[in-house]
């Protein structure tokens, strides 16, 4: 768990001070407009791709909804990115869950740059501590985790009926989320382009959040358990 939780503390100055201009949404959607948002979104989703920005990019979209749009040329349409921004989260989601059911655990059988057998081990123990539809719940708000969640639900046999449902249901309030969050500060906050790049990392803490609490919760819970456990074998004759 430390590893990914060193990794999820990094996002925010990844974000702010050495983000390379392929990863800087403000680059990424002027150059490939909402095909490419689109695209991105469903790989980061579905194809283990965790360096790619999600909620970053959903954020900054919303933002360009509104007249910061047209100061980097990149002017888009809310209503189109509410749509359009879900879909290309699901379908990403469903992908995974297909891919994690068809091929299993050979997924992680080797060790890659992207995939890795710890990666596995580290998703099951979310969905041995949380059950399946809270972790695929919490796993999408996670930068990193939410590209390894999908398929590990279709490795350890979600059903696709069950996954579909929350994956419809929590990927309309991750997309659509973001994607106003941006659109109401652009709205509602003169100037906000100059401080896009602290809204971004202030996006991606909040989106650590609920692990963090999560987390937090289940070793107190196991603290408190060990406790009764050394309490009751005292109190045994």
């Amino acid at each position: 768990m430390k590893p990914l939780l060193v990794a999820f503390a990094a996002q925010p100055l990844l974000a702010v001070d050495i983000l390379p201009g392929w990863l800087d949404p403000q680059q990424i959607i002027p150059a490939v407009g909402l095909a490419g948002v689109l695209a991105i979104i469903f790989v980061e989703c579905g194809l283990f791709c965790f360096f790619l920005p999600g909620d970053s990019l959903l954020f900054t979209a919303g933002l360009f909804a509104t007249h910061t749009g047209v100061l980097f040329h990149a002017q888009q349409n809310l209503a189109v990115l509410l749509i359009t921004t879900p879909i290309a989260a699901v379908a990403g989601a469903q992908l995974g869950h297909l891919l994690g059911a068809r091929f299993g655990r050979r997924l992680f059988e080797r060790d890659g740059r992207l995939i890795k057998r710890a990666y596995l081990e580290r998703a099951e123990e979310y969905f041995d501590r949380f059950g399946p539809a809270r972790t695929v719940v919490l796993g999408r708000f996670i930068p990193i985790v939410r590209s390894f969640v999908n398929p590990v639900a279709g490795i350890l046999e979600m059903s696709a009926r069950r996954f579909f449902l929350w994956n419809v249901a929590i990927a309309l309030v991750w997309a659509d989320g973001l994607v106003l969050v941006g659109y109401f500060l652009g709205r509602t906050i003169p100037g906000v382009d100059r401080y896009l790049l602290p809204a971004i990392a202030l996006i991606v803490v909040a989106s650590v959040t609920p692990a963090a609490i999560e987390i937090v919760k289940a070793r107190r819970s196991r603290r408190r358990a060990a406790r009764h456990s050394v309490k009751a074998e005292r109190q045994s004759p």
